[in-house]
C-alpha cells in the first residue's frame, strides 16, 4: 500500500552533491524537515557505482570536497574508495545518514499550485509530498552507459565489459586487454590494468588532450607542515582554484600556446614526436573538451614501459580473437573494455509536471543552472565543466537556501522563474560526444543574466552570494495552501 508523508525539502540522490545540500539545509535551515532518496543502497552515487580499476578523481580533492569539511588524506587525486568513505563519513558525522532512503527511486513528480507542493512518487508506489524538491542525482545514466553498436559483436570469443558494470570476478592478469576510448575512463584504466595484464591496447577513433598532475599537492604538503589544518586546506584550495581558472583561460584565448606546451608534455614522457603527433594531438581546441588528468603521467609511463600502446584507429568489425580495423590490422583481445562514454540524464530521469501539464527539459530554459524556467520550487544540481564539480554545486545549495530563506520571511510558499522569450547555447557547452548526443534532452540557455551559465568559479563565487533572489522570479502566496481557493500570487518585478 501507498504511503504519503510530508516534508519542506526532498533531496534526490545521496552523493557528492546531495549529502552537500543536505549538509547545508541542516546548518541553515535546522527546523526545515528533510529527507534524501537514493536509488541504491549505498552513500557515494557516482563513487559507488563505478568500481573499475583505478577509479579515481580527475580533479583535485582540495576542490572536489567539501569547504565546510576539509580533505585531509595525503593524496590529490584520490580513489574512488577514500572519496566514497569521505563522503559517508561527512554523511555521519552531521547526522545525515539517518535521514536517507536508501532503494528509493524517483521516478515522477508533479507540482500543484492549489496545494502549492509536489508529490513525488517512487519506483516502490511510495508517494511523498514536499514544499522544495531538489535533484541532486547529476547527470548520469546510472542504469544505462553508451553502448555503440559493435559490428560482428556475437563472433568475439573473449568478454566485452562496460565500466559502468564491472563484473567484480572479472581477473585480467595475463590476458591481452583492448581498451576502446580515450576519454578519462580509457586513461584511468589502461595504466591500472596493465600492471598485471600481458599488454594493454587503448584504441581511439581520435586523440585526447591529457595533461599530467602529481599526484600529491606540493604547496598543500608545506602548508599543513606550518599551519593548521584548516588554514592549510584553504590555502590549497585557492591555489588549485587560480591555477586551472587560469589555465582553462589561457586555453580558450590562446589555444595554440597551450597546445604546443602539452605537447611538449607529451614529449617529454614519451620521447617519441613522432608517436605523440599521432596518437596525442587532438584535432579541436584545448577545453573544448574536458581535458584528462594523468597521475604523476602514469599513462605515459606504461606505454614506455612496453605495458600499454595506443592505436589510432576505426573498427571495422569484431572477430573471434579480437577487434579488425579498418587499416586491416587484427587487435587480439581476451577482454574488450567498452570505455566509449556515459550516457546522460537531466533531472535524474525524473518525470516533471505542473498543474497536469508534463514538464519538457529539453525545450526548457535554465534559471542560473539551477532551476527551470516556469517550474515552481524545483531546482537541480550540476557541477562545471572546467573544474571540480563541488565548487558550483555548493554555490547552488548556497543560493536555494537564500531562495528559501527569503520565501519564509515574506510568506511565500512558491517561487518559479518566469522564463525568457527565446534560449541559446545548450546547457553543457562541450563537443565531447557524450554531451553531444544529449543536447536535445538538456535544458539551453538564454541570451542574458540570469539565464546564462558562466564556466567561471571566480566570477561565480563573488557574485551568486549576493544575486537577486527576486530577479525574473515569480512568487506566490497560499495562506492555506491545501485549499484552492486561497490561492492567490504576487509577482515580484
Amino acid at each position: 500500500m501507498a504511503s504519503e508523508q510530508h516534508f519542506d525539502v526532498l533531496i534526490v540522490g545521496a552523493g557528492l552533491s546531495g549529502i552537500g545540500a543536505a549538509w547545508r539545509l541542516r546548518k541553515q535551515r535546522p527546523r526545515d524537515t528533510y529527507a534524501v532518496l537514493e536509488a541504491r543502497d549505498a552513500i557515494g552515487g557516482t563513487w559507488d557505482l563505478f568500481r573499475y580499476p583505478g577509479v579515481r578523481s580527475d580533479s583535485d580533492m582540495f576542490t572536489l570536497s567539501y569547504p565546510f569539511r576539509p580533505w585531509r588524506e595525503p593524496e590529490s587525486l584520490a580513489s574512488g574508495d577514500k572519496i566514497r568513505r569521505y563522503i559517508q563519513e561527512t554523511a555521519d558525522e552531521a547526522g545525515i545518514t539517518g535521514h536517507i532512503r536508501f532503494g528509493t527511486r524517483v521516478t515522477s513528480a508533479q507540482w500543484s499550485s492549489a496545494d502549492a507542493r509536489w508529490t513525488v512518487h517512487t519506483a516502490a508506489g511510495e508517494t511523498l509530498t514536499c514544499s522544495f524538491l531538489y535533484g541532486c542525482a547529476g547527470y548520469y545514466d546510472y542504469d544505462e552507459g553508451y553502448r555503440p553498436d559493435f559490428p560482428g559483436l556475437g563472433d568475439f570469443a573473449g568478454e566485452l565489459v562496460h565500466p559502468q558494470f564491472w563484473p567484480e570476478d572479472l581477473d585480467h592478469r595475463g590476458k591481452r586487454v583492448v581498451i576502446i576510448g580515450s576519454g578519462a575512463t580509457a586513461v584511468t584504466l589502461v595504466p591500472a590494468m596493465a600492471a598485471d595484464a600481458a599488454h594493454v591496447t587503448m584504441l581511439q577513433r581520435s586523440p585526447t588532450y591529457v595533461t599530467p598532475l602529481p599526484d600529491r599537492d606540493v604547496v598543500a604538503d608545506v602548508a599543513r607542515r606550518l599551519l593548521p589544518p584548516n588554514a592549510a586546506n584553504r590555502i590549497a584550495r585557492a591555489k588549485n582554484i587560480l591555477v586551472t581558472q587560469a589555465f582553462y583561460q589561457v586555453a580558450k584565448r590562446r589555444p595554440k600556446l597551450v597546445r604546443r606546451a602539452l605537447r611538449a608534455v607529451a614529449v617529454h614522457f614519451l620521447k617519441n614526436p613522432a608517436y605523440v603527433d599521432e596518437h596525442f594531438s587532438p584535432h579541436y581546441d584545448p577545453w573544448d573538451q574536458r581535458l584528462c588528468v594523468i597521475p604523476s603521467g602514469d599513462l605515459y609511463r606504461s606505454i614506455t614501459d612496453g605495458r600499454a600502446s595506443v592505436v589510432t584507429d576505426h573498427i571495422d568489425t569484431f572477430v573471434p580473437e579480437g577487434i579488425r580495423l579498418r587499416s586491416g590490422t587484427t587487435l587480439d583481445a581476451d577482454i574488450v573494455v567498452s570505455a566509449t562514454g556515459l550516457s546522460l540524464l537531466p533531472v535524474g530521469g525524473i518525470r516533471l509536471s505542473v498543474d497536469g501539464a508534463p514538464v519538457d527539459v529539453g525545450k526548457s530554459a535554465s534559471y542560473r543552472g539551477l532551476m527551470l524556467g516556469g517550474v515552481p520550487n524545483f531546482a537541480y544540481c550540476i557541477g562545471y565543466v572546467n573544474a571540480s564539480w563541488t565548487l558550483r554545486a555548493d554555490l547552488s545549495h548556497r543560493y536555494l537556501l537564500k531562495l528559501l530563506d527569503h520565501m519564509e520571511r515574506h510568506g511565500y510558499t512558491s517561487a518559479a522563474p518566469t522564463a525568457p522569450g527565446g534560449t541559446g547555447r545548450p546547457l553543457l557547452d562541450l563537443s565531447s560526444g557524450y554531451v553531444q548526443r544529449a543536447l536535445d534532452i538538456f535544458p539551453r540557455q538564454g541570451d542574458r543574466d540570469p539565464w546564462l551559465v558562466r564556466q567561471n568559479y571566480l566570477r561565480d563565487v563573488l557574485t551568486t552570494p549576493r544575486a537577486d533572489v527576486t530577479r525574473d522570479m515569480e512568487f506566490t502566496r497560499s495562506p492555506t495552501p491545501v485549499r484552492p481557493a486561497s490561492v492567490s500570487s504576487e509577482v515580484v518585478p
